[in-house]
């Protein structure tokens, strides 16, 4: 059994796998390290782990897993992952997104792919055929476009995330709501239409907190793949093993 930690910018998670099969999944606003010792008394099984952050991860979580796993990674852009990163920075990379990427080519071998993860960020993330990561973009989420509007007007309300229902809104909360759902649809569906000009065998991949909201104004066919991140971890744990064995 091994055990993923992913420290995203919204939430932070960890899961527990057993050769294919998820076990368990949790999500929170802060894992802490008690929290940690919970989940691994609960399945002393796990022998190793590999913990991603794109934000701070506390030292103590890191020690702790160093001593109680007989194998323990911390993503980098040094680790080695089972495809080649064309990216020009990969000190820069995103670590959600180089796991995306790795999840795609595991998924889909040999098939032009985009991940697009609807999180905090919109990302897109584009691998070919011959498994090189070549980069992809980067654009406003949908919950930041609409904490941006009430941060940069005067007068704009905080408006949370739903259904907008209709693309005309008939107030000025439904208006926010349609322009940010609407206009961040809008925005994928051409992403897509551009990618598929230089990858006309695309297969496209939708994750994320927000995708549901994506996923249901598309019209696009797309393969919905919730937690991709983990199953990205996932793989480049599992290569690590190989590659050190």
């Amino acid at each position: 059994m091994i055990v993923v930690l992913d420290f995203g910018n919204t939430n932070q998670k960890a899961a527990i796998y057993d050769g294919e099969q998820l076990i368990r999944l949790d999500q929170y606003d802060r894992l802490d390290l008690p929290l940690l010792k919970d989940i691994l008394e609960e399945f002393p099984q796990i022998r190793e782990g590999i913990v991603s952050s794109v934000v701070h991860c506390p030292q103590s979580i890191k020690k702790y897993l160093k001593n109680r796993l007989s194998f323990f990674i911390e993503l980098t852009s040094r680790t080695p992952v089972p495809l080649v990163n064309r990216y020009k920075t990969p000190g820069s990379l995103g670590k959600d997104r180089l796991a995306c990427a790795v999840a795609a080519s595991c998924l889909f071998k040999g098939t032009p792919s985009l991940v697009i993860n609807a999180g905090t960020c919109i990302t897109y993330d584009l691998v070919n055929a011959k498994n090189e990561y070549l980069g992809g973009a980067i654009s406003p989420g949908i919950r930041m476009r609409l904490k941006a509007m009430h941060t940069f007007t005067g007068k704009l309300p905080l408006v949370h995330l739903r259904d907008p229902g209709s693309v005309i809104g008939s107030d000025t909360r439904d208006s926010m709501l349609s322009g940010a759902v609407n206009g961040a649809v809008a925005e994928v569906r051409s992403m897509i239409q551009q990618y598929r000009k230089l990858e006309p065998n695309l297969q496209v991949i939708l994750s994320g907190g927000d995708m549901e909201y994506l996923d249901k104004l598309l019209k696009i066919r797309t393969f919905a793949f919730p937690n991709i991140v983990m199953v990205g971890l996932k793989h480049i744990l599992e290569y690590n093993l190989q590659y050190a064995s």
